[in-house]
């Protein structure tokens, strides 16, 4: 009796333990919300917000959030003006909500004053494993943007991906994407082989050495792709149209993911020399790093030649489910 007990106990806590193991991303529901009824229009609090509103487009920006379950997290997004001026937003009043996996509305997290770089930090609490978007909103022109927070259990296997370079043809599409003039042009079956990543049930993670005040371009090329727009990590130091310290961002970011969230980074890809030593300093090994164009292979990394369709053949198509789908 006492032996037959024993077995259920055990089977109930390896029955748990697959449980808390087996959450996949939610690519679903976080991307499809219902509509949100936000705040009623008010007046800016300073007559130059009004002009700014008036004169120029807004350019905001949420920085997506990945977490370990059970802990607490927050979400900073910055309120700015024009594609190139970007012009703060400051003293204003802006509203935050929130919706995603096991939700069935909208749950408003409050109204949060801009500071002088015209951003906002909002606590989000420590949310169930999943998936989820939050929905901020300027009180005084209704302009809105989005961020996204994952809430994740250790041992969670994700891929990472820089973007320009490397699922782009090279690192100055982007910067004609920035000033207008065209949409950067994705390498040959690049955007297959990140899709296949999420249908075989992978945290599929941008990583990108971009300032932060693009990050609607970057989301919006995502978006036209068909790939998916979260999680996106640009650069939040600015620094510059080209940031000098990515490589050492990279590193910090990939540790952070590896070291505090838990996650198993189970491939990397890139194109430059700062992404191969950054993934290296931040504990993914060669023979899981995939670099693309003239700096294939080097330093001991794996090879992508010319574009992706012998790569997702060979590499990416026979790549097993995630332990998710198992």
């Amino acid at each position: 009796m006492l032996k037959n007990a024993a077995k259920c106990v055990m089977f109930v806590t390896a029955f748990s333990s697959m449980h808390a193991i087996a959450a996949c991303p939610d690519y679903t529901t976080a991307a499809n919300p219902p509509a949100l009824t936000g705040p009623a229009k008010k007046s800016f609090a300073h007559f130059g917000s009004t002009i700014l509103a008036s004169w120029y487009k807004p350019w905001h920006m949420a920085h997506d959030i990945i977490a370990k379950a059970g802990t607490q997290a927050s979400i900073e997004a910055k309120f700015d003006y024009d594609a190139v001026l970007h012009k703060d937003l400051e003293g204003e009043r802006v509203h935050a909500y929130l919706y995603g996996t096991g939700m069935s509305q909208w749950q408003y997290l409050g109204s949060y004053q801009t500071n002088s770089d015209g951003k906002i930090n909002v606590p989000l609490g420590a949310r169930a494993v999943g998936d989820y978007v939050v929905r901020f909103v300027v009180e005084g022109d209704l302009s809105a943007t989005s961020g996204y927070l994952s809430v994740v259990d250790p041992g969670r296997e994700a891929v990472l991906f820089d973007i320009d370079g490397t699922l782009t043809i090279n690192d100055f599409e982007a910067w004609a994407d920035y000033a207008g003039v065209k949409t950067a042009t994705a390498y040959y079956y690049a955007p297959e082989v990140v899709n296949a990543y999420r249908q075989k049930g992978y945290q599929v993670i941008f990583l990108t050495g971009r300032p932060y005040w693009v990050t609607k371009d970057g989301r919006e090329w995502l978006g036209i792709k068909n790939i998916g727009q979260w999680h996106y990590h640009s650069n939040p130091y600015g620094g510059g149209p080209i940031p000098p310290n990515t490589q050492q961002y990279k590193t910090d970011y990939v540790r952070y993911l590896r070291n505090t969230v838990g996650l198993n980074i189970i491939r990397a890809y890139g194109n430059a020399t700062t992404d191969i030593a950054a993934y290296a300093d931040g504990g993914i090994a060669k023979a899981n790093t995939y670099i693309i164009g003239p700096n294939a292979g080097a330093s001991g990394t794996q090879p992508i030649n010319g574009e992706y369709g012998a790569h997702f053949s060979f590499v990416v198509s026979p790549t097993p489910d995630a332990s998710c789908r198992r």
